[in-house]
């Protein structure tokens, strides 16, 4: 998973021990640390040039292009014309949108109210975020089985329980389902919301985290002048923590629109855009058009027609990632700046009322359900809030101090229930024996405790061998990320050069830019190359996605180690590259253990290009061979909860150590603005 971080300074002060009159003509034109730039930006502009810049001028070209037989025929804008009358194309680009703007809203909601209440908690909190991260950090493929079991209509646990407990028949009656019980992924009411409520679990500790380090970044000062000058914790939210965390949350939201808009793995993993085309976005018609009809030239049409709606959020992301608050803006005159001022206002407004009327003609059905369930919730933050102030209003602080204890505890738990519940499940139904996965008998127990579906799973599937190719590609692409990116980041971080702004915002826009803008063109280049049904199509390709984010997130650990250390060792007679080496390196270990963590993770968890790349059962990574191992409607469960805890472990264990610095990644400097 990818983290949020603003993009640094393109240069910084650094002293030289020559004055400006002794720089030669090139280095004035160039900047004076031009060749040094040159040798250590060079890894990084090659592989990005080639795996991103490259492809993507391919893939315009491609689809100008119609495929007739073995041969290709230059069609114009044939390819875009026809998008106009597809109606697969239509439905899938509003399914996009559908899925993206209810997944948002609910994240900013849940994860703000995480944050807030474990931003007021004193024990435990280190503790209690680690488990909310869960979900974030387990495999894609792991998430969508252990959602698509306890979905079941027949066999779930969702239904069973929501059933013993009346929740279900009264969903029924209030007619937020159509009949009782529900076929959550089946049903074609239900369908989206369902996969929706799964990328909001996945979603979740992502905003939370991030909403955390913003909520540490607020001065508490604010809120004690807030608090001396009578305002209530609800005034206090509005006025305080609000603007206090308003560029954070127009960070996250941009960042994970772009992820979620270019959503493939969860969807496919989930429902494979059934039942029909009711949850196939767009990313899934390319998918079809490219790789299934073998026309590539229209797949690449479905994908660059979404370029400019991309091109837009990157564009607001770059712009809010590049902001300066300690920068002096040049003055304006008043009417000015209170005109900009109060567009500024009314602009998240206007945008929010544009997207619900989007969402009301889009997806009738879906609004007004998600309407109520936003609604219970908002309304009993609402109420303990007003039951908390008018009990501190009236001076009764032990009362007050244990209704807000007692409200936060139940808000807390069921976080934490809907947070680890799936993954409970994953643990109990791997030590299960086959007889009791059947027959559903004491179904939230293992009886008795076995290790059957281990030995099954070695044994019945080369579980072993996607293993060790898991292992091979992650380890091999994080390599490539880490060296690249430690030299590409000093270099933005520190050295002055022509071009290095220029170069930071392409680093930038290759971070967000989508896998489905690339898995058809690079599909096209291993074919020409031979290397497809290879790890070395994966070791080649995942550094579009591992390299940018390596480069960016170092480069700002590097803007935030204080340049007199480097320009001490200078002084001392150090060359820059010994001052690099000796000074520099050591103080960025967190950085680079962080950058380490997040590629490992994100190349071990990486399904779309395995998927499309790989069909060889030999050459499988985990999240690949795992889908492989359902053959329509038959799911051994018992061996697939096997393989999500074997998967999972890892990923889990290694963010449980590397906690410290993945929090710390957020707020030094991440997301203060």
């Amino acid at each position: 998973m990818r983290s949020v971080r603003r993009a640094p300074a393109p240069t910084t002060r650094t002293s030289s021990r020559s004055g400006p009159g002794s720089l030669t003509t090139t280095q004035r034109r160039l900047g004076r640390d031009w060749r040094l730039a040159l040798l250590f930006l060079a890894p990084t502009a090659v592989l990005v040039g080639v795996l991103v810049l490259v492809p993507i001028a391919r893939s315009i070209i491609t689809s100008t292009t119609e495929r007739h037989g073995p041969d290709s025929v230059f069609v114009g804008l044939g390819n875009y014309l026809a998008l106009v009358g597809d109606e697969q194309f239509h439905t899938g680009v509003a399914n996009s949108f559908v899925f993206t703007a209810y997944a948002e809203v609910f994240k900013v909601v849940l994860g703000l109210a995480a944050a807030l209440l474990l931003h007021h908690r004193r024990r435990g909190r280190a503790l209690l975020t680690g488990l909310l991260l869960v979900p974030w950090v387990v495999p894609t493929v792991v998430t969508a089985f252990s959602w698509r079991s306890l979905l079941d209509p027949i066999f779930g646990s969702v239904n069973t329980l929501l059933t013993a407990s009346g929740i279900g028949p009264l969903l029924a009656s209030a007619q937020l389902v159509d009949s009782w019980p529900a076929g959550w992924l089946s049903d074609d009411s239900l369908a989206m919301p369902s996969v929706i409520l799964v990328n909001v679990w996945k979603g979740v500790p992502f905003f939370t985290v991030c909403f955390l380090a913003g909520l540490k970044a607020i001065p508490a000062e604010e809120y004690e002048a807030a608090t001396i000058d009578g305002a209530s914790a609800w005034q206090r939210f509005v006025h305080v923590t609000l603007p206090g965390l308003r560029h954070v949350i127009t960070v996250t939201v941009t960042l994970s629109s772009i992820w979620t808009f270019n959503n493939f793995d969860l969807i496919w993993l989930l429902t494979q855009g059934g039942p029909g085309d009711v949850t196939a976005p767009y990313v899934l018609v390319a998918y079809s058009k490219a790789i299934l009809q073998l026309q590539y030239g229209a797949g690449a049409a479905v994908t660059l027609v979404m370029l400019p709606i991309i091109g837009g959020l990157v564009f607001v992301l770059v712009r809010l990632l590049r902001q300066d608050t300690g920068a002096r803006k040049p003055p304006r005159r008043l009417r000015t700046a209170r005109w900009a001022g109060t567009v500024r206002k009314a602009l998240p407004w206007v945008v929010s009322a544009a997207v619900a009327g989007l969402l009301l003609w889009a997806s009738p059905q879906i609004f007004w359900k998600a309407a109520v369930v936003l609604g219970v919730i908002l309304l009993i933050a609402a109420a303990v809030g007003r039951v908390t102030s008018t009990l501190q209003l009236r001076g009764g602080r032990r009362a007050s101090s244990l209704v807000s204890g007692l409200g936060s505890g139940v808000a807390l738990a069921s976080l934490l229930a809907f947070v680890l519940g799936p993954m409970y499940w994953i643990a109990v139904t791997a030590f299960k024996s086959e007889g009791q996965v059947v027959m559903r008998e004491n179904d939230l127990w293992p009886t008795p405790w076995t290790l059957d579906q281990f030995g099954a799973l070695f044994t019945n599937q080369p579980f072993g061998r996607w293993y060790l190719n898991t292992v091979l590609v992650s380890a091999a692409s994080t390599v490539v990320a880490l060296l690249c990116a430690v030299l590409a980041g000093y270099a933005l971080a520190r050295l002055r050069f022509r071009g290095a702004q220029g170069f930071t915002v392409t680093v930038l826009i290759t971070y967000v830019m989508p896998g489905a803008l690339l898995f058809i063109p690079l599909y096209q280049l291993l074919i020409g190359a031979r290397l497809t049904d290879s790890l070395w199509s994966l070791v080649v390709t995942y550094p579009t996605f591992t390299l940018p984010f390596a480069t960016w997130l170092l480069a700002g650990y590097f803007s935030s180690i204080p340049v007199e250390l480097e320009e001490a060792a200078l002084v001392d007679g150090c060359t820059r590259l010994q001052a690099f080496g000796r000074v520099v390196l050591p103080l960025a270990k967190p950085g680079l253990l962080a950058v380490a963590l997040f590629t490992l993770t994100n190349a071990w968890n990486e399904f779309l290009f395995a998927f499309v790349f790989i069909t060889k059962d030999e050459y499988k990574t985990l999240p690949v061979g795992m889908q492989s191992m359902i053959s329509g409607d038959v799911v051994p469960q018992g061996q697939l909860a096997a393989a999500s805890l074997l998967v999972s472990i890892p990923v889990v264990v290694m963010y449980a150590f590397g906690q410290r610095f993945l929090t710390e990644g957020l707020t030094a400097g991440a997301v203060k603005g």
